[in-house]
């Protein structure tokens, strides 16, 4: 789905911080650029120049995709290179660095453009002027937000557009992206659609709520968003998804994967239907690997993308659906959802304050007549949209913990399958830092602020340390 996708889920979703646990275990492109933690410059250049040497020498084979598993399945027992830290070859190092600096330089930069639109929007009475279009078209609420509430958020996905146009362009200047800009453009015009349909429902309750209760609508609106939220969270893997990508049973595409990732299941002495694994056609729209737990309930499945299997072996394929599993058994979807149903109450608090603020000191300039005036929604934005941005680390922290679950699961539940599994899982992570550019050296304010995923150097050494087996311990979720 497109960098845009749900722009009123800024008015919703980002307030609820739709699970944790669902984003992607090989962070995406708004997340793979956190992948190194800090480590003295003497030390990268050793071990860079030890694993370089390293990856020059691995058969080129060792790469091949895990859809030829008949192929993969004769390479079980290869032992892997001898992976000691989290490394990249110079050259890689460098493009790197780039990007993800190019990446931390939108991600501000296109905070602050957002709170400048809406500044400018408030400023120059946009708002009203559609508010007056829709109380004259008719008199009707529900008509009335789906005038006004498409009206403007087609306003700020225009003015926002030349931001999410350097994103793609950033993307496909640095390889990560192979989508083109047509193909693009239709996923940006599906985003705004679902958006308008959504944001209409959502303000309509919003405005409804505020009208009947000017002082405890933040409240009441918590309480009639949940069930929407875990609806929307339902439905995305069944209907939204397949919107932008194409998705089959993995079973049907590869059916020895799958019973190599059967074994995993066994292994944990869990069930995961067949049925519930797919696999995601990305690479028609990138080179980024990736692969995730999405949906609740009848619609929970675990996701592979097919980029992930071309360029990982069968052994390491199976790493990153252990750590997927991990996400599944451990609860993580659950958890997420209250964890964000709670940072959602206090969010909704501050934003009610916060609104009641600054319509008290501008509203009249601004030409809103109170709270339960649709010309306000900008100033909920604007407040929704600072209240999420302060709140980053929080729910970056949270999800950090999570992931960080579910590579412990992962390692304890591959454990014994196949020969070398902590090198096989400090293996995955180094072609994710490969493909996806990860940032070799974050500085710990990055870290803090815009991580969903443990950094790539943590990950790659806690891959290669934790070994209760040799300390006869007991694992802690995989007994």
């Amino acid at each position: 789905m497109s960098a845009g996708r749900f722009r009123t889920l800024v008015f919703f979703a980002t307030l609820f911080f739709l699970c944790p646990a669902a984003l992607a275990f090989l962070p995406t492109v708004a997340h793979a650029r956190m992948g190194f933690a800090h480590r003295a410059e003497a030390r990268q250049n050793n071990a860079r120049a030890q694993n370089a040497e390293q990856k020059a020498a691995r058969p080129k084979e060792q790469r091949n995709g895990a859809g030829k598993s008949m192929q993969q399945n004769s390479k079980m027992e290869t032992a892997p290179e001898n992976i000691r830290a989290y490394t990249l070859p110079p050259a890689l190092y460098q493009k790197a660095v780039r990007y993800s600096r190019a990446q931390y330089i939108l991600y501000f930069v296109g905070f602050a453009w957002s709170v400048t639109v809406l500044l400018l929007i408030l400023g120059r009475r946009v708002a009203p002027q559609y508010r007056d279009w829709a109380e004259r078209a008719t008199k009707r609420r529900f008509l009335q937000a789906a005038i006004f509430t498409p009206a403007l958020l087609l306003t700020i996905a225009i003015l926002e557009l030349p931001v999410n146009i350097w994103r793609h362009w950033i993307s496909r200047a640095y390889g990560i992206s192979v989508q083109g800009w047509d193909s693009w453009a239709g996923d940006w015009a599906k985003s705004e659609i679902l958006s308008f349909v959504l944001g209409i429902i959502l303000a309509w309750i919003l405005y409804a709520i505020i009208r009947r209760s000017p002082r405890r609508w933040w409240l009441y609106f918590w309480l009639a968003a949940l069930p929407i939220l875990f609806f929307l969270v339902f439905l995305s893997p069944l209907v939204i998804d397949p919107m932008f990508n194409k998705f089959e049973p993995l079973e049907k595409t590869d059916p020895q994967l799958v019973a190599a990732l059967e074994q995993v299941v066994h292994r944990a002495g869990m069930h995961i239907p067949p049925e519930r694994m797919f696999l995601m056609k990305a690479s028609a729209k990138t080179k980024a690997v990736d692969a995730y737990v999405t949906g609740i309930g009848a619609s929970k499945r675990v996701v592979v993308w097919d980029t992930t299997i071309k360029k990982m072996t069968v052994p390491e394929t199976m790493f990153v659906f252990g750590h997927e599993m991990g996400h599944y058994v451990l609860g993580h979807v659950y958890k997420g959802l209250i964890f964000g149903a709670v940072v959602a109450f206090v969010l909704l608090y501050l934003l009610f304050r916060g609104t009641r603020w600054t319509l008290s000191r501008s509203g009249g300039r601004w030409g809103i007549r109170g709270a339960e005036d649709w010309a306000s929604l900008p100033v909920i934005l604007l407040w929704l949209a600072i209240l999420s941005f302060l709140v980053s680390p929080i729910a970056n922290t949270y999800s950090r913990h999570d992931e960080h679950q579910a590579d412990q699961y992962g390692l304890e539940v591959t454990h014994g399958l196949f020969p070398h599994s902590r090198q096989v899982a400090a293996q995955a992570f180094e072609i994710l830092g490969e493909v996806d550019l990860a940032d070799p050296n974050p500085n710990p304010f990055i870290k803090v602020w815009l991580f969903s995923h443990p950094p790539l150097a943590e990950r790659v050494k806690f891959a290669l340390t934790y070994n209760p087996w040799a300390e006869g311990k007991q694992p802690e979720f995989v007994k």
